[in-house]
């Protein structure tokens, strides 16, 4: 199938591997890979899709649940990877030297056959990580997981989105009742973790949702959150129903959501 207008879809989301796309028109970019080989190509069938049809990979930090299956996907279909010099570095420090990889700045967009990305800095314990929106030109797709704080800069890029698709990884009672060992929780709660439920509902609170089409929950814990919970935040904060909230699981990611 072959679409011009801008679309996504999850392979699965979550701390046991990442992995989203991207496609208009022929271009399809598949955003981390944290999946084996298998599982990748097992994945990318479920949504009609092969690794012959990635055009680019682009990643956006070095953990293993982003990055772990990236080398072997890229290798065997011959495609190429987009990262900062900071991912790029401890990537290959520990999965050894990629076939191909095109470095991006973190405020510098750039543009993958017509798809315009726009990679921004998020703070997160990694080297340099960034996250990204996605555009056609006419429309935006923004992608914000991986993080443990909302700056105004992130604000800024996120304003006005089409779609968007949005980490929801914790809710913080569940967080502190868990079994997660303290110097854990208080990774996971940090500026340099990831976002709660509450965080993300108070950045929807921030800015421009009035163009939103589609708002997808992103690597959700399955141990510190439920589904009831972060769609409840999400839905209080835009005054939604709770059939318009989608949610990429671990296990069966997300289909195909297209923007019109």
């Amino acid at each position: 199938m072959v679409t011009t207008r801008l679309r996504f879809a999850s392979l699965g989301s979550g701390s046991r591997g990442n992995g989203t796309l991207f496609e208009m028109g022929g271009t399809t970019i598949l955003v981390d890979c944290g999946f084996s080989l298998r599982q990748t190509e097992a994945r990318l069938q479920r949504l009609g899709k092969s690794l012959q049809d990635i055009d680019a990979i682009v990643v956006t930090h070095e953990h293993g649940d982003h990055l772990g299956g990236v080398r072997r996907a890229a290798s065997k279909g011959g495609i190429p990877v987009w990262m900062t010099a900071g991912t790029a570095s401890e990537a290959e420090r520990r999965h050894g030297l990629f076939d191909s990889v095109r470095i991006i700045g973190g405020h510098e967009r750039f543009s993958i056959d017509g798809i315009e990305i726009n990679p921004f800095h998020v703070l997160h314990d990694a080297s340099e990580p960034v996250q990204f929106t996605f555009s056609n030109g006419g429309c935006t797709v923004g992608l914000l997981t991986d993080l443990g704080e909302v700056t105004p800069h992130i604000e800024r890029q996120l304003g006005g989105c089409d779609a968007l698709l949005l980490e929801c990884n914790h809710d913080p009672e569940l967080l502190a009742a868990g079994s997660y060992p303290i110097f854990l929780q208080k990774r996971v709660a940090g500026r340099l973790g990831h976002l709660s439920n509450r965080q993300a509902a108070v950045l929807l609170k921030k800015i421009d949702t009035s163009r939103l089409q589609h708002l997808a929950v992103m690597h959700m814990s399955e141990k510190n959150n439920r589904e009831e919970l972060a769609a409840s935040s999400i839905c209080g904060a835009l005054g939604c129903e709770r059939e318009w909230i989608s949610i990429a699981t671990q296990q069966d990611g997300l289909g195909w959501r297209e923007i019109v």
